[in-house]
């Protein structure tokens, strides 16, 4: 007789106000009192803890519109610290893959594990894991447990919400009657992947709630909607639908772009902030074992002031695919001597690398016109993987080309006033307990 196969229990841990929980993990001192981290150049709040929640302080709030509440209610603003925001996403990571074999990835701050066949209830489950992450890497998190991915996101939005779930809300053991009960109060724009654009048309059918999508006809939803979005529908219902990726994709377009601190005018300073965008564009290429063929830059001014407003863009193609340091450099020069305009004030660039190719299948084609040779091509891979392992070691920016070198001040340089320390990324930023 067959054993019973397990039931399927997916978990999705998320970080709490990410960004905010990695300041206050580095500076205990932040706890409990209202934070908020601003986006490059010191725009906009990009998140907020719960005491600035509490401010009234909407997502997205321009930093000059709040800043009164520094003064008047004690509000910390911080500069966007993504180098430890990632490094802690690792470490957050590798933590919770410890509870199953099996892990995906989703974002910087969540993380979906498949829990099918462990004995521990969901409950102990998600307890053991938001504890151990907090302890391990200082980080509070929430456990949603469904029998589908999408359940499992609901689930997650659930612990945030009730209290008096502490963090952790089980769906996965609710029969059908049972899981509509729970999910009949959730309001239909939090369904992952519906939105508030979706959400209207969904509103005109009288689709208001998680539960009525689950119980809707999912040949209507299909017809009127759209495949995936039945797909949620009965994902909802209990029914799995959406494929499980334990790696990540490789990504088809590198995008590496910012707008400066102030305006750029002359092309030396234009071209170090290129450099700068194709150096770690080609990095990340490398990271995910790809290559490139096509670059595409573009500069722009602003569309505000009385000063002429220039947009342009370009794409190179080179002769070959490549993850050269050197070579996308060389591209990216290129094409800005091709659409650079003398005399504009320009206020944001990008690179963004196209045609991406897996570097392990993917054949050179001999061409008449490819300098190129094999032997070439070895040594350059070997000098760039040099490169990223004393990156990797020493810290990002180690070794750079010479192009991208600038001063602190460059006027390409995105502001950041209340950055903190890196702490965990750079040895000469080490927290200090004692000497």
């Amino acid at each position: 007789m067959d054993a019973q196969k397990p039931r399927t229990r997916i978990a999705l841990i998320d970080g709490n106000s990410f960004y905010c929980s990695c300041e206050r993990a580095m500076h205990p001192a932040y706890e409990s009192r209202p934070l908020v981290v601003l986006s490059n150049n010191d725009g906009c709040a990009i998140a907020r803890t719960a005491e600035a929640k509490a401010l009234g302080i909407k997502m997205g709030a321009p930093w000059f519109q709040i800043k009164h509440l520094a003064q008047s209610h004690g509000l910390i603003a911080l500069s966007a610290n993504f180098r430890l925001y990632a490094d802690l996403s690792r470490r957050m990571m590798s933590v919770i893959g410890q509870f199953s074999p099996r892990q995906e990835i989703y974002s910087i701050d969540e993380s979906f594990l498949d829990l099918s066949g462990i004995q521990e209830s969901g409950r102990e489950l998600g307890q053991a894991i938001r504890k151990r992450v907090k302890q391990w890497v200082g980080i509070p998190t929430c456990v949603g447990i469904g029998s589908t991915r999408t359940l499992a996101k609901l689930a997650n939005h659930l612990a945030k919400d009730v209290p008096r779930l502490d963090g952790v809300c089980d769906l996965s053991m609710l029969d059908g009657p049972q899981l509509m009960r729970a999910i009949r109060h959730v309001p239909i724009d939090k369904v992952w992947g519906v939105g508030r654009r979706l959400s209207k048309k969904l509103l005109e059918l009288n689709i208001r709630t998680a539960a009525d999508l689950a119980q809707a006809d999912k040949r209507v939803i299909r017809d009127k909607f759209s495949i995936v979005l039945a797909k949620t529908a009965r994902e909802l219902s209990g029914e799995a639908c959406l494929a499980w990726n334990e790696v990540p994709a490789a990504r088809q377009q590198i995008m590496y772009s910012r707008s400066f601190g102030s305006p750029v005018y002359a092309k030396e300073d234009l071209a170090q902030a290129v450099s700068t965008f194709a150096t770690a564009a080609a990095a990340k290429l490398r990271t995910q074992q790809s290559k490139t063929s096509s670059l595409l830059l573009f500069i722009r001014t602003s569309s505000f002031g009385d000063s002429p407003h220039y947009s342009a863009s370009t794409v190179f193609t080179l002769l070959h695919a490549t993850n050269s340091t050197t070579e996308l450099n060389a591209a990216a020069m290129k094409a800005l001597d091709h659409i650079y305009r003398k005399g504009a004030k320009y206020t944001k660039a990008g690179v963004c690398l196209l045609d991406i190719e897996n570097a392990q299948t993917h054949n050179i084609q001999g061409s008449l016109f490819d300098i190129a040779d094999p032997i070439e091509q070895s040594t350059s891979s070997n000098l760039m993987q040099v490169i990223d392992d004393i990156n990797q070691r020493f810290g990002r920016g180690m070794i750079i080309p010479a192009r991208s070198l600038g001063l602190e001040d460059a006027p390409w340089k995105t502001r950041q006033k209340h950055m903190t320390p890196a702490c965990t990324t750079d040895w000469k930023q080490i927290i200090e307990i004692w000497r």
